[in-house]
C-alpha cells in the first residue's frame, strides 16, 4: 500500500533510505511512467523506497493563473495512478511562493535529503527545479556530490516497443501538454496512446434538466465541480465506473445539448446495456463516478427537433457499443 503525506513532517523520521523523483505528474502519462517505473526499479535492486514528490497546486495557478492549463486529472485520480504503478511513497508538497523561493540546493536539502534520505535521485534530462527555474541536470549532479546521492536521468518517450509519434511520424517526448491538445481537438484515442489508458473524468452525479430521461436515454450527469480535462465537445463511446467499481459501457455527451438551446457545456453519460431488471433501480444520484473517454463518435450538432436527435441517438449508442465490446475484448 503507498504512503500518501501531505506535509514533510508526516514523514517518519527513520523512512529511508529512498530512490526519489519529483514533478507535477498531471497525467500520470506514459514518459511519466517510464521515469517511476526505472525509480522503482532501482530502489528494489537497492533495497530502498521508492517515492515520488508532486506539487500542488500545479505551480502555473501561483505564478500565472490567468493562464494556468486546465488540469488533465484531479488530485485524487492523480494519487490513484502514482500508487498504481508500485510506488513505497508520494509526498504532496503544497506549492507557494515561499516553496518557489527556495534555492536549488535549499529545495534538494530539505525535501530530497532531510526528509525523504535520498540515495539517488531519477529525474528527466530537461528537469528544472529552485528558485527561478535555476536549477537543471548539470546543478542536481552537482548536489548529489555534495550531499552523497546518484543520479540517475531518464528519457521520457515512448516505451520500448511502443513508440509515439507526432502527425508527420517522427518521435515525440510523452508530455502533459500532448494530452491537453488531444483533449481540446476531442481526440480521445491519441490521449489515451500517451497517458497509457483512457483519459478518465470523476464527480458527483447530480440532476440534470431530465430531457435525456423524457427522450429515453437517461444521463448521468456530472457536477460542474468534477475533475478531470473536459474533452471537446461532441459524443464519445466510454465506460462509466460507480462506487462498487463495476464498469458500464456508456455513450458519453459532452457539449451546451444546442437541439436545445443550451448554454453551459455539460458531461453526462448514457449507461448502455443494462440489464432489463436494474434499469429501474439504477440511481447514481449523489455517487461519485469515473467517466472514462475511448473513442469521439461525432461532434455536437444541433437537430431540427427531438424525433430527429431521438434517432441519430439510437445509431451512437449501436456504435458505441461496437466500439466498446471491441474494447473490452482487447483489455
Amino acid at each position: 500500500m503507498v504512503h500518501i503525506w501531505n506535509d514533510p513532517s508526516e514523514v517518519p523520521a527513520d523512512f529511508g533510505p529512498s530512490v526519489v523523483t519529483f514533478g507535477n505528474f498531471d497525467g500520470v502519462h506514459r514518459g511519466h511512467q517510464q521515469v517511476l517505473s526505472e525509480l522503482i526499479r532501482t530502489a528494489r535492486l537497492s533495497g530502498s523506497r521508492a517515492v515520488a514528490v508532486t506539487f500542488d497546486p500545479h505551480p502555473a495557478f501561483v505564478h500565472r493563473p490567468e493562464s494556468a492549463p486546465e488540469m488533465i486529472m484531479g488530485l485524487d485520480d492523480k494519487l490513484v495512478a502514482l500508487g498504481e504503478l508500485g510506488l513505497d511513497a508520494v509526498l504532496v508538497v503544497k506549492y507557494s511562493l515561499d516553496l518557489a523561493s527556495l534555492t536549488p540546493e535549499e529545495f534538494v536539502g530539505q525535501y530530497l535529503v532531510d526528509t525523504l534520505h535520498a540515495r539517488q535521485v531519477v529525474i528527466g534530462h530537461d528537469a528544472r527545479f529552485g528558485r527561478g527555474n535555476s536549477g537543471d541536470l548539470d546543478t542536481m549532479k552537482e548536489l548529489g556530490r555534495k550531499f552523497g546521492f546518484d543520479v540517475q536521468v531518464i528519457s521520457e518517450f515512448g516505451y520500448e516497443g511502443y513508440p509515439l509519434h507526432d502527425d508527420d511520424g517522427t518521435d515525440r517526448r510523452c508530455s502533459s501538454t500532448w494530452v491537453r491538445e488531444a483533449l481540446q481537438a476531442g481526440d480521445v484515442a491519441t490521449a489515451a496512446a500517451v497517458l497509457g489508458r483512457p483519459h478518465r473524468m470523476r464527480g458527483e452525479v447530480v440532476h440534470g434538466a431530465a430531457r435525456g430521461r423524457a427522450l429515453g436515454f437517461p444521463t448521468a450527469n456530472l457536477a460542474g465541480s468534477a475533475t478531470g480535462f473536459i474533452p471537446a465537445d461532441g459524443i464519445y463511446a466510454g465506460w462509466l465506473v460507480d462506487q462498487s467499481g463495476t464498469r458500464w459501457p456508456a455513450a458519453i455527451s459532452v457539449g451546451s445539448n444546442p437541439t436545445f438551446d443550451g448554454v453551459s457545456r455539460q458531461v453526462e453519460a448514457h449507461v448502455i446495456d443494462r440489464p432489463e431488471e436494474a434499469v429501474e433501480d439504477f440511481n447514481l444520484y449523489g455517487q461519485s463516478v469515473v467517466v472514462e473517454f475511448v473513442e469521439r463518435l461525432r461532434g455536437m450538432v444541433a437537430y431540427t427537433g427531438p424525433e430527429a436527435l431521438v434517432e441519430q441517438m439510437k445509431l451512437d449508442v449501436v456504435q458505441a457499443h461496437e466500439i466498446l465490446a471491441t474494447a473490452k475484448l482487447k483489455h
